[in-house]
This record gives structure tokens, sequence and C-alpha cells, in this order.
């Protein structure tokens, strides 16, 4: 072995040395997109998903200053990985913003956790010293790739569905609310107040820190602020609507719910539009990077990544993960209920906040302070950066400390992260 050997051999160990010990992830930016309505009328239907990605990457250099050399992986969640959002979108998307083609790229999919996965698995990658500085988010277009347009064999395939006792995601919805015993009037009581506490906190800034406007072709503004928010919304509004899942149980998905449950009689149908996530078009990305990346930059974190957790639970019901998400992940830092001061749950149906709180037993009031999905609308790749970052804000503004983040999935996946905010 000659010297030059030596040496690499010697810098491997200092990095095996570090990875042991225990290196911490450090978030140092995080900036999104606002939610675009998910329709062809939507204000970002006509912003290609590589555009909305491409956007923000400049925006984290004009608000950094650090060089793109400097990066050594993008991963980014995606849900429906097809069509404008196909092809390993997360190199592709590099490319198209001229960043340099050493950085590498992937597209996770974890269903709905897809953006929260990507953020684990970046600091996974810092925690190891397997990576110095990573850029991780997710992005969704709904108006331009409408969800399950993959046609996954999960929901297309009618043997594959049967065997893994797939339902459509709102009778899921549906049936948790059967078995916790939460009424159409405690789902749309949530749905009301998610929108009023979103109109809230767009009206008083909340949300302006990590928002990057975002531009059309000819340099003018397309969308500034969230565009599903209805502040006026109103109880009476609510109450008049139907129930949004019916017809899909009749078609056959009550029937798997009630063989997954025999001890339900039926399945009452309480989730309406309004009190399901609504469909968007966004985009998020976070930096993270080790202490002497951000040293080197001379960036100062917001926040580090404490713990996280993946788990999994019944398939068929499949929204009630974020429980036992939450608490493993905040177990896995050392940590209780007891010392997180905030959490977001992903408002993929009001049953799964409302099952969410009773399971851990939290008052409503620390739990998506600045309303949710059923307000914003659920972006599927890019919801977990986008819950990630208003928690940190959320934090800093509130000067609490520890938050907790987390989201369901598909088939039972469910993933939870523990954010620490920097002194």
């Amino acid at each position: 072995m000659g010297e030059g050997d030596e040496m690499d051999q010697g810098a491997v160990m200092d990095r095996g040395t570090a990875s042991m010990a225990g290196l911490d992830a450090y978030i140092y930016e995080a900036v999104r997109t606002p939610r675009g309505a998910g329709s062809e009328k939507g204000s970002l239907h006509g912003i290609k998903p590589v555009e909305l990605l491409a956007q923000l990457y400049r925006g984290l250099e004009s608000r950094t200053g650090f060089d793109p050399t400097e990066v050594d992986d993008i991963l980014l969640g995606c849900n429906t990985a097809y069509g404008d959002q196909g092809a390993n979108i997360a190199k592709v998307s590099a490319l198209y913003a001229g960043w340099p083609i050493s950085i590498p790229g992937a597209t996770i999919n974890r269903f709905c956790v897809s953006g929260l996965d990507a953020i684990n698995t970046a600091a996974m990658q810092v925690t190891t010293g397997m990576a110095d500085l990573v850029v991780a988010g997710g992005v969704e277009s709904m108006s331009r790739v409408p969800m399950l347009a993959d046609k996954g064999a999960w929901f297309a395939d009618p043997e594959v569905a049967r065997k893994t006792g797939f339902v459509h995601m709102g009778v899921a919805a549906d049936a948790v609310a059967t078995l916790g015993g939460f009424s159409r009037e405690d789902c749309d009581a949530l749905a009301l107040e998610s929108h009023r506490r979103a109109a809230v906190a767009r009206d008083n800034g909340h949300f302006d820190r990590a928002i990057i406007p975002v531009v059309g072709s000819k340099g003018a503004e397309v969308l500034a602020v969230d565009e599903a928010i209805r502040g006026s919304m109103t109880a009476e509004k609510l109450a008049s609507l139907a129930p949004a899942f019916t017809e899909f149980g009749a078609a056959g998905f009550d029937h798997v719910v009630l063989s997954a449950y025999p001890e339900l009689v039926a399945v009452d149908h309480v989730h309406t539009i309004a009190s399901s996530p609504g469909m968007v078009d966004a985009a998020s990305i976070l930096l993270i990077g080790s202490k002497v990346a951000g040293e080197r930059l001379g960036l100062t974190p917001l926040a580090r990544v404490r713990s996280f957790a993946n788990v999994s639970v019944e398939p068929t019901a499949m929204l009630t993960g974020p429980a036992p998400a939450a608490e493993s992940a905040l177990s896995k830092g050392g940590l209780s209920l007891s010392d997180a001061d905030l959490f977001e749950c992903n408002e993929s149906f009001a049953a799964t906040v409302l099952e969410f709180e009773r399971a851990l037993e939290l008052d409503p009031e620390i739990v998506n302070v600045n309303g949710g999905a059923m307000a914003m609308g659920h972006p599927l790749g890019a919801t977990g950066g986008i819950l990630a970052m208003t928690l940190i804000d959320e934090l800093r503004r509130r000067d609490h400390e520890v938050g907790v983040a987390a989201i369901p999935a598909g088939a039972g996946l469910a993933s939870a992260t523990v954010f620490e905010v920097m002194g």
C-alpha cells in the first residue's frame, strides 16, 4: 500500500469514526412554493413540476449564497412519479435548473410519506457521514398528474387489490371515523377550524418566510399565497355538503372494510370534500447538512432532525399510523410525548387527526396550529417538506424547542420526524 493509499484509508477511518460517534443533521434552509388548486383552473397548472423545483433551487441559492457544487445528493418525494413527474424528477429537475451534472438525484415513493421520507433519508446520509450537504423535499403537480394516474397494481389490478385489502382512501377515512365513533359534526368542526387557523396564519404572515412566489415564463408573479384557503367558510356551508364517498363504499369498498372489521355493522360515511384533503400543486425543499458543512458555508441552522420512525398498521383502514409513528420517533430520540411542544399531523382526512389526538391524548391546541390539508391541500410528495418547515417556523415563532411531524400513507404506512429548533 502506497502513501496515498494510507491517506485515503485514514480519511475513510475518520469518516467511520465520526459516523459511530453520531453526527447531527441540521436544516439550514427550507423553502416551498405556494399550494395551487389542483385543477386546470389552478394558478400553477401551467407550470411544469421541474420548473416549480427549479425556482426553488434558485431561491435556495439566493437565500444562502451557497454553491450548488457543494450538494452531495438530491432526494425528492413524489407519490405519482408518472408523466411530467416521471423519469426520476430529482435528477431531471436539477439538470433542468442548470445545476452541476455532478449532483446525483433520487426520487422516493413511500406514498404520501414520500417527502418526509426524503428528509429522513437525507438526515441518515448526513448522520452517517456519507454526505455533508443534501437537498431533500418533494413535488406533486396534481392538476397535471392526477393521483392514481400511474395505475399501480395495488389499486388497478383487481386480484392484487383484493388480496391486499385495498379500499379508496376516503372510504378508509370513513372506516376510521366509524371505528372511532367520530361523527359528521366532529369532522365538520375540525374542517372549519382548519380553514380558520389557516386564514389567520396566512393573514399574519406565518407562512411568509418559507414561501417563494412562483413566476411564469415572462417573469410575472403567478402565485404568492396558498390558493385553497377559505377563511369565510361557515358551519352552515359545511353541513350542506353531501358525504363524498358513499358511492365508492356501495361499489364494494364498504364490503372490504366490513370483512376486515366484522365488529362493524356498517360504514358511516361522514367525510365530505371539505373534511378531506384538497388536491393541489406544490414543491418543497430543505437544505440539510452537517455542522462542518454549515460552518464552511457560513450558514446558521434553523433546526436539526432529532429522530424519526417508520411504521405500518392495518392496511384497509390504513390511516391510523401517525400516533404509533410519533411515539416511536420520540422514543428513538430519547423523548416522550410531554417533551414535544407542537405536532403536525397531516390532515389526510378529519378522522385521521381526531384519531391521532385521541390516541396520544393531545390537546388540540398544540396540533396543526396553522391549519392543514383540509384548508390548504395535500400535495402528496411535497407535503412532508411543507409540514416540516411549517412546524419549524412555528416552533421558532413561539420560542419552543421540539416538534413532531407525522403523516399516514396508503397500505397502512406512516412516518414521523422529530425536529429540534436551534437556539
